[in-house]
């Protein structure tokens, strides 16, 4: 990462002396020269003054491979487009694909939009607004508009040569979709089809009727599922009359594995991961709602051994074993709790209730084994296994209780329609000390007269 970094630095550097000295045409090659991925970076990072002399010598479709690739997560991107005079940016969202441009335009204050969309032709603008219209994170929201789609009744060398014309329009020419006189989807052919048989062979021949499609309200997270099971390169999104809409294409789908795996993690650790360049500040302002939130959880726990503060007194030593059970229980919790939020994801080929005994089981296995290790060092180490046997039964319950919040948390959240990630790992790991101390404390309490002589 660091010698990108350090070639991207060298890349702006480079072109911002180019610019500085007037060497226009240097310029213009050495830009071209860049991966699309780079332009990107480079453009974004030079200096304002110097971006202002840049769009005016970069073309239209550079300009659109330019902001096809920036993030709209990561960069202030409607600025950017912004910093040019209307006409020139509503040229750059005309050149790029649908999908980029819905998303850039989606990051925009309302009036702007208008005004790019009034100085669209008015076919375009009107694709656009339906594509604006669907709702976040789902399959419509994520599709493109440029593919390539024919008739059943054409030979192979006419599709052919229609892909040759149409594939710099097409944002992927991997599959060219067969349609009815309805514009049903009926079939696909992929590129590797159409080279392989004779050019006389009608298409309607080597179509797959067999088709994996997605709607346009289904989940952006199920579509990543579906592309991921049958490692298709692009997939299409079709009505509830089978009528081709778009197709959304894998460099979409790594992007939503990648928003969900943040998602995921930010849930899990009770905090937002998705920006990692924050200030001090923000970075602390995130943080604090959270941490205070589980203080005051954690002064419940707190509160509950301060009420066996009598017990403690009778015998000092069940103080020396209440972090160990506890941050065991919390560690145990949130492997459960992992598990569980990556199946919810993922899905499960197994039925929920066979889900739920195999977690129970897996419960008692872990709290089983870990209690019994326990036992065995308390033992040995205080020369009392009445000690020992209190520890190590109140870790197994301890172990299987976390554990089994940590599966069932997730599953509830899930029901109740919301993002089953928010059950961070540190919500768990308080809630788990809590019961944990409950067990502990009782469990002891019925093994005191043993371990004292009381």
């Amino acid at each position: 990462m660091e010698e990108k970094s350090e070639q991207l630095h060298q890349n702006i550097a480079h072109l911002s002396d180019l610019l500085h000295s007037g060497q226009d045409e240097a310029f213009v090659t050495s830009f071209n020269a860049l991966h699309d991925f780079e332009m990107g970076q480079v453009y974004s990072g030079l200096p304002e003054q110097l971006r202002a002399v840049a769009w005016r010598l970069l073309d239209n479709e550079t300009l659109a491979t330019v902001f096809d690739n920036i993030d709209v997560d990561d960069e202030d991107i409607d600025d950017l487009l912004q910093e040019m005079p209307p006409q020139k940016a509503v040229q750059i969202l005309r050149n790029m694909y649908a999908d980029n441009e819905v998303d850039l335009l989606q990051e925009m204050p309302t009036r702007l939009v208008a005004t790019y969309l009034s100085l669209m032709p008015k076919d375009e603008a009107e694709d656009i607004r339906k594509l604006i219209n669907y709702e976040e994170q789902t399959a419509g929201s994520l599709m493109s508009i440029e593919y390539l789609a024919v008739e059943a009744d054409l030979r192979v060398d006419e599709v052919m040569r229609f892909v040759k014309q149409q594939a710099l329009e097409a944002e992927a020419i991997n599959y060219v979709y067969v349609l009815d006189k309805q514009e049903r989807l009926v079939g696909v052919i992929s590129l590797r089809d159409l080279l392989t048989h004779p050019d006389d062979m009608l298409v309607s021949e080597i179509t797959k009727d067999r088709i994996i499609s997605v709607k346009a309200g289904d989940d952006q997270q199920d579509v990543a599922q579906i592309v991921a099971d049958y490692n298709f390169i692009s997939i299409p999104v079709t009505d509830d009359n089978d009528r081709l809409l778009g197709v959304i294409t894998v460099d979409d789908i790594v992007d939503v594995i990648d928003e969900e795996a943040v998602e995921d993690y930010s849930g899990l650790a009770a905090v937002n991961v998705s920006q990692t360049d924050d200030t001090a500040w923000h970075s602390a302002i995130k943080r604090i709602p959270w941490l205070i939130a589980l203080l005051l959880l954690g002064m419940s726990t707190a509160t509950l051994i301060s009420s066996f503060d009598g017990l403690v007194r009778k015998a000092s030593i069940l103080a020396v074993f209440i972090s160990l059970i506890t941050g065991t229980a919390g560690n145990a919790g949130t492997q459960a709790l992992a598990l569980a939020v990556r199946r919810l994801a993922v899905g499960s080929s197994n039925s929920a209730v066979k889900n739920f005994l195999s977690e129970i089981l897996a419960g008692f296995l872990v709290g089983t084994a870990t209690g019994f290790s326990v036992f065995l060092i308390v033992t040995f180490w205080k020369h009392n296994y009445q000690l020992g046997l209190a520890v190590g039964i109140a870790m197994a319950v301890a172990i299987m209780v976390a554990n089994l919040a940590g599966y069932l948390i997730p599953e509830l959240i899930d029901k109740l329609g919301m993002d089953p990630a928010v059950a961070s790992g540190p919500f768990i790991t308080t809630l788990s000390d809590l019961t944990s101390v409950l067990i502990y404390f009782n469990i002891a309490q019925l093994f005191i007269s043993h371990f004292t002589g009381a």
